[in-house]
């Protein structure tokens, strides 16, 4: 802990953990290194059986920082594991943190200051340095291997965040602060939805995100991620226009429509919120399952579709996902 730091109270930090004990310490202490600190700490357990649990009750006893520590009686995945870490926080601006990260000293000054400086924001999130599992950087970021285009950047600073989202999720839990409200509106999480970008798509109807582009977190991959990054090499993009991409297509219209059924009956306002293509959306993604099995049949009906702009406004790879929809196996 430095000598100097502050601590703001408005700041929780909601931390989920599963048979993390390799690489937990080093998480927990890049919190205490933080130049403003946390007010609290939850920590909540979702049944770890290797060495988590005494390193989280050994935290508990000698951290400066009040911590809080849920243990689930049974497994609830990392999704419910977050809603329940989250409700148990009593700060009005949360910052969501994985057992195997690092971060930078300054990861909740920076995302403070945004904070203070646009009040009406609902949540930010940054950039992060992918590293591997000792900690040695892969040589890129998060945000180049989600492939971020200018667009995107643009529709989110001109307050279309919702828009983008839509689209396709860039939010990631492990670099996000969001205000409390955006979780009272959200929860219950609906189960298609993983938490983060659950929580994104909220927070984007009621108000401004923001992405910043310092990696204020070491996002470290090493092959037992509960959830992970994949490089998008030229192979990769490949591979997933040969992917079965029916059920995938299926699952993305069943959470739109539990978007859209949230929205209906949202006890807050959305303003931000564009239920038409919400809508619009759900009904592209089944348009793209009920395809024909046989690939020459799908060509005229894609191509029929294409020229209404659904694949740029809504598809996640754009155009890409044309090409995707004609050659992938059924």
């Amino acid at each position: 802990m430095p000598a100097t730091a502050a601590v703001d109270g408005r700041v929780s930090v909601a931390l989920c953990t599963y048979n993390g004990a390799v690489f937990l310490e080093e998480q927990l202490d890049s919190m205490l290194a933080q130049t403003v600190l946390p007010g609290e700490i939850v920590v909540s357990d979702d049944g770890s059986t290797d060495g988590t649990s005494a390193i989280v009750e050994r935290f508990a006893t000698e951290s400066p920082v009040p911590v809080r520590v849920l243990r689930n009686p049974s497994p609830l995945g990392v999704t419910k594991n977050f809603e329940g870490a989250i409700r148990a926080t009593t700060g009005s601006l949360i910052v969501l943190s994985d057992q195997d990260d690092v971060w930078r000293l300054d990861r909740v000054e920076r995302a403070l200051a945004a904070f203070d400086a646009r009040p009406e924001l609902q949540m930010v999130c940054s950039d992060a340095r992918l590293v591997g599992a000792d900690g040695v950087s892969l040589g890129t970021t998060l945000f180049a291997s989600l492939s971020i285009g200018p667009h995107e950047r643009d529709g989110i600073r001109a307050g279309d965040a919702f828009g983008v989202l839509l689209r396709r999720n860039l939010v990631t839990g492990a670099t996000a602060m969001l205000r409390r409200e955006v979780f009272d509106a959200g929860a219950p999480f609906p189960s298609p939805w993983v938490h983060d970008e659950w929580l994104a798509i909220v927070a984007a109807s009621r108000g401004p995100i923001e992405l910043l582009d310092e990696p204020l977190v070491d996002y470290r991959q090493h092959g037992a991620n509960q959830i992970g990054i994949v490089e998008p090499t030229l192979a990769y993009k490949i591979s997933r226009l040969m992917q079965p991409g029916r059920q995938r297509n299926r699952d993305i219209a069943d959470r739109v429509a539990g978007l859209a059924s949230w929205l209906d009956d949202a006890r807050e306002p959305a303003p931000r919120a564009d239920p038409s293509a919400v809508v619009a959306k759900a009904a592209f993604e089944r348009f793209r399952a009920d395809l024909p099995r046989t690939r020459w049949r799908r060509i005229l009906p894609v191509l029929l579709r294409a020229p209404r702009g659904e694949y740029q406004r809504y598809a996640s790879q754009g155009a890409l996902d044309i090409v995707r929809d004609l050659l992938q196996p059924a």
